[in-house]
């Protein structure tokens, strides 16, 4: 799949990967069959109304970014982490899409109808929360205003430029201890910010996928709570 070089490319090839779908099972959050509550996440792409990317040779279009926000340090699990918008699947949501969307409003306040969903992903299993999460690819057609609706849950939302995120000065791994043994995860290192765990995971494996990564150093390690 060819590397996108602007906006309307990187649109295409996220629709793309929507209709391929990807295989989590390669991962170390493997996608489960069953078990695990619903819950859906939207991950969000759009022209970034800020600064571009900083890095001198951007992967893909400089003015690419993604929607993240902080979770409060309060929280039951994952608590400071920094995360999609999103959360569980309601019995009145229709699809994982329309979960993943209502949560976004909450969380962020964005304005939906300037959302173009693209597509879901295959659900992926977070067992320290015991969840099974479906990523929503979508992309933001008429960015609105975003900031943290509910501070009990939500402490700040931001824009990363996508760029910014595959420099290889800003990746580095995650060391978790499960058992006997020591599993490394992919992360990113963006103005001080660590974006790791599910999240890391997730943009990883969807940069990947999307032809979009660039070779880093899988030995350099990071400590998100430094």
């Amino acid at each position: 799949m060819p590397v996108a070089d602007d906006l309307a490319g990187a649109r295409a090839e996220l629709a793309a990967l929507c209709r391929d779908g990807l295989d989590w099972r390669l991962d170390p959050l493997r996608a489960a069959e069953a078990g695990g509550r619903p819950a859906a996440v939207l991950v969000l792409f759009g022209e970034l109304d800020a600064a571009p990317a900083r890095t001198d040779r951007p992967a893909v279009a400089a003015d690419l970014d993604v929607l993240l926000q902080r979770r409060a340090a309060t929280l039951g699990h994952h608590a400071g982490q920094i995360a999609f918008p999103g959360g569980r699947i309601e019995p009145t949501d229709a699809s994982p899409a329309a979960a993943a969307l209502r949560e976004a409003v909450e969380e962020t306040g964005v304005d939906a109808a300037g959302i173009e969903v693209l597509g879901e992903l295959a659900p992926v299993a977070v067992p320290v929360s015991n969840h099974l999460v479906t990523p929503v690819p979508a992309w933001w057609t008429r960015p609105s205003r975003v900031a943290a609706v509910d501070h009990a849950e939500t402490v700040d939302v931001f824009r990363v430029p996508v760029a910014d995120l595959l420099d290889p000065e800003h990746r580095a791994s995650v060391a978790h201890v499960r058992g006997d043994a020591t599993v490394r995860t992919p992360a990113f290192v963006v103005d001080g910010r660590v974006i790791w765990g599910f999240t890391g995971i997730v943009l990883a494996r969807m940069f990947d996928a999307l032809g979009w990564a660039r070779p880093w150093d899988t030995r350099r390690l990071v400590d998100p709570w430094a």
